[in-house]
């Protein structure tokens, strides 16, 4: 059973969106997030991160490693991940196999943070109740993880419906809406990944 789950993201509003979703999906005092200044900024400092993770990691902690995909491409950004963490002798979960034990996890958020929100559309109307309610049923927007340019498309609804005129503060943004996310009815694949991979830290670390 899982005792405590380590996030490693690449900026403080994946961090404090994520605090609401993981209280949601793991349980207070269970978890810790550390935020980098950017994506490359957290790959360039995860192999000496794993590496000292590896010399006192408890039984039953995991680590898990979020980066956005942004324009790269899912398996060219995870390769190298997968490789730093075999190299600082610590199992993933692709390396382990289903239903076995891990260390560390990898996982893309396809294609920015603001995908998981277009898959929650109900938790950004409780947040900001004058964006319209159909966007879910647009074409562009049906697919979360599909959506070109996430945050400049949530911008842009967020400003027709009168909100953030002077532009998206990304920190309040997705504090707001965190707040109102509910795990279960999210579509974004990406999203749903995320979740697979802290219940199987749940059920097998």
């Amino acid at each position: 059973m899982l005792e405590r789950l380590i996030v490693l993201v690449e900026e403080l509003s994946m961090e404090v969106a994520l605090q609401p979703v993981l209280l949601q999906l793991v349980g207070d005092g269970k978890f810790e997030i550390h935020p980098f200044q950017c994506k490359d900024d957290l790959l360039k400092n995860l192999p000496n991160r794993l590496r000292s993770y590896s010399h006192w990691l408890p039984p039953h902690w995991a680590v898990l490693v979020l980066v956005d995909r942004d324009d790269d491409h899912c398996q060219t950004l995870k390769q190298p991940m997968e490789a730093t963490a075999e190299t600082a002798g610590l199992v993933s979960k692709t390396r382990a196999g289903q239903g076995n034990p891990f260390q560390v996890v990898n996982r893309i958020v396809v294609e920015e943070l603001e995908a998981w929100f277009f898959g929650d559309w109900r938790a950004v109307q409780a947040a900001y109740p004058r964006v319209p309610a159909t966007i879910p049923a647009r074409a562009k927007f049906r697919n979360p993880d599909a959506i070109l340019g996430t945050w400049e498309a949530l911008e842009r609804i967020l400003k027709q419906a009168g909100y953030f005129k002077t532009g998206l503060r990304k920190m309040e943004c997705a504090r707001t809406v965190a707040q109102q996310m509910d795990p279960a009815r999210n579509t974004s694949d990406s999203f749903l990944a995320f979740v697979d991979a802290v219940n199987a830290a749940i059920a097998w670390v």
